[in-house]
């Protein structure tokens, strides 16, 4: 019994020991051993993270997503660069410019046959306007039409089956959304920028020494944005255009905190207008008004502490003829609540000259509508079209059949019917030139050269073909 008992320690203490010793081998080998069992750390991390993703990474909600909007959107936003003075291509040796001044801003391509938007302010009074798109193609871009009143212009460049950004409907915009903001500030191209509405219809007053009938209703947001954004695109998180931005409040020069754009809605009647009659129609009411606060309802005995207030009337204005006085206050148009005087303005700016609206207003605490047909500016109920014309500066131009414009190989081109002293006659230019590019601008037409022309300033190239076949380049003084 001894013997058994003494038996069965040894056996217990040898099988002890020889579990230790194997222990301590895999403890050291597999535990204290500093070599990876993989090769590869990424797929290591891959293997680690599977069926763990809820916890590892983020969800974006739906409708948060600002990837998709900023991969479109940056497509059919352009870079442009404008020259003033002598310009890149001008001949004249007698400019007052040394080198001609360079600046820049941001486009938004709104078709995709090349109808870009922008800012007036960045073209304006430009010798020369460079396009330069998102791959870094370039064009030279024509001016369609711009409208300082809004501070916006229509550009366009040849070309086909460019992204182009869609319009939206700023309408539907409310403070606390998301947008982006796309350009290319200090000359970095394709810069996004993410941020909130922070109101709408701002009034800030950058327009008010253009004309008297500027249009100030912007959209504020807090993207940031800088110089060289102007003209660039201010989007939804589906990608549409819901303005164009255009000014900043700074006290620096650059980005503090709130940026202004111009609402689509305006955009697209502005770029309609300049596209069909080469200039904005406004329809106007012909009042004086001023913003209905505290204060003036107090004077006034209004019952309403916003709205727009009628100061004056003018005589044979639209709003004469539908009976409007002063003293009224203006609180709707088309059924839109309307609470100050840039959105008012906003409101009738969208239609023009013939086209009725619908005022809702109140008159000694009554509330009234009416129906005003709106006017132009020369108080007529009609369109301004912008006169074509074929005698300019010494120089008799007319359209050039197709099949001459095919046998000389141009894709569009003016001729140069006669020439008197003037302009063309200095520059050397004679009679039977087809004039098919200004500033390496194509021209298709006299309609087109009237376009070109009234944008000119100082020197500018003109190259085209004799209707022999010669060519010629020619630097004109405009």
């Amino acid at each position: 019994m001894m013997r058994r008992t003494v038996i069965f320690l040894l056996i217990t203490v040898v099988v002890a020991c020889i579990g230790g010793v194997v222990g301590s081998i895999l403890t050291i080998r597999y535990i204290n051993d500093d070599s990876p069992n993989y090769t590869s750390i990424s797929q290591h991390q891959q293997m680690v993270l599977t069926g763990n993703k809820a916890d590892t990474i983020l969800r974006v909600p739906k409708g948060l997503d600002f990837l998709s909007a900023a991969k479109d959107v940056t497509l059919g936003v352009v870079h442009i660069r404008t020259a003033y003075g002598p310009g890149e291509f001008s001949l004249n040796p007698l400019h007052s410019y040394d080198q001609p001044v360079h600046s820049s801003g941001s486009g938004v391509i709104i078709s995709d046959d090349g109808y870009i938007v922008t800012n007036n302010h960045v073209i304006e009074d430009a010798t020369n306007i460079e396009v330069v798109m998102n791959n870094n193609q370039r064009y030279y871009a024509k001016v369609i039409g711009a409208d300082p009143s809004t501070d916006l212009a229509l550009l366009k460049i040849k070309a086909k089956d460019l992204p182009f950004v869609r319009y939206g409907n700023s309408d539907e915009v409310m403070p606390g959304e998301w947008v982006l903001a796309v350009g290319n500030p200090f000359d970095l191209n394709s810069t996004v920028t993410a941020g909130i509405v922070s109101a709408k219809a701002r009034n800030i007053g950058i327009l008010r020494d253009r004309n008297s009938y500027q249009i100030e209703a912007f959209i504020q947001t807090d993207a940031a944005v800088n110089p060289g954004n102007s003209g660039g695109a201010l989007v939804n998180l589906r990608g549409e255009l819901i303005g164009i931005n255009t000014a900043i409040a700074t006290s620096s020069g650059s980005y503090q905190g709130y940026s202004f754009a111009i609402p689509v809605s305006l955009v697209s009647k502005v770029m309609d207008d300049l596209l069909r009659y080469g200039k904005v129609q406004r329809g106007l009411l012909g009042i004086e008004i001023a913003d209905v606060n505290a204060l003036i309802a107090e004077s006034f005995n209004l019952s309403v502490n916003q709205g727009v207030l009628v100061n004056g009337v003018r005589e044979m204005s639209a709003a004469e003829e539908a009976g409007m006085l002063p003293g009224d206050v203006i609180i709707g148009i088309d059924g839109h609540v309307v609470n100050s005087v840039s959105e008012l303005q906003e409101w009738v700016a969208r239609n023009r000259p013939g086209e009725d609206v619908n005022v809702t207003y109140l008159r000694d605490g009554n509330k009234k509508d009416i129906v005003v047909t709106l006017k132009n500016s020369e108080g007529l109920a009609s369109i301004l079209k912008n006169e074509i014309k074929t005698s300019l500066k010494g120089g008799a131009f007319e359209d050039v059949p197709y099949r001459e414009l095919a046998k000389l190989m141009l894709e569009g081109g003016v001729l140069v019917k006669s020439i008197d002293e003037g302009a063309w006659k200095k520059s050397g230019m004679k009679e039977n030139f087809i004039i098919a590019f200004i500033d390496k601008v194509p021209v298709d037409n006299v309609e087109d050269l009237n376009r070109i022309l009234t944008y000119k300033r100082g020197g500018m190239l003109v190259e085209g073909t004799y209707t022999s076949g010669q060519k010629g380049t020619y630097g004109v003084e405009w």
